[in-house]
């Protein structure tokens, strides 16, 4: 016959008491180093602009999306100014 062991409270957790125990903060300096191309950058930002704008890209659009973030930094300033304005 199988003996089940009982799961600690709730609050045992919230104490960090049993298995449980919180993680370090990451250390800055073990961070792996690397780039993102500035054309993927801008692929990201119109992606967050267009959802914060509640605009969801739909599958079709990625074509649009992609020739977008070819343009110029100035260009793609210019779309993400417009997007998030309030007015």
């Amino acid at each position: 016959m199988q003996t089940m062991t009982p799961l600690p409270d709730a609050s045992a957790w919230d104490r960090g008491t049993g298995d449980d125990f919180l993680l370090a903060p990451p250390n800055p300096a073990q961070r792996i180093s690397c780039s993102i191309d500035p054309y993927d950058l801008r692929r990201l930002d119109l992606h967050a602009a267009l959802t914060a704008a509640g605009i969801a890209p739909l599958p079709g659009d990625r074509e649009a999306i992609e020739q977008l973030s070819a343009l110029p930094d100035s260009v793609h300033q210019a779309l993400h100014r417009w997007l998030t304005s309030n007015g």
